[in-house]
């Protein structure tokens, strides 16, 4: 079974690097792309087709919700999970309408991820 790759873009350089390494450690994934910002997300998921798009919902050039629907556009069948510090139902919406499959909050943990990363590349929500 081939690992499940995943673009990783965020704004905040400890988030994205932390991410990296914690997915990293995991066999069954495998991180092809970082960004640090929405129209990045978007070139990176155009050119290398991820599984998986871990996208932070306020970042430069749109934010999540820009970089959402450019990848529904541009990369149909990556699936997107929203990861952010906003837990409000707002928040949330926007990026569900935007094309994420999941939302998850920050500081969720580790195994949250690995779980919402595996999972949504097997079209579950965790």
């Amino acid at each position: 079974m081939r690992p499940v790759t995943v673009l990783v873009a965020d704004d905040e350089e400890m988030v994205r690097e932390a991410l990296v390494d914690a997915l990293q450690q995991h066999a069954e994934v495998r991180v092809v792309a970082v960004a640090v910002d929405a129209a990045e997300a978007v070139q990176q998921a155009r050119q290398l087709r991820p599984d998986v798009a871990i996208l932070d919902v306020r970042m430069p050039a749109g934010g999540g919700p820009e970089a959402a629907r450019g990848i529904r556009l541009h990369s149909p069948g990556t699936r997107i999970i929203a990861h952010s510090a906003f837990d409000d139902v707002e928040t949330c919406n926007a990026m569900l309408a935007a094309g994420a499959h999941e939302y998850v909050v920050k500081g969720a943990g580790m195994r949250r991820i690995l779980r919402s990363v595996l999972g949504s590349a097997d079209g579950h929500v965790a």
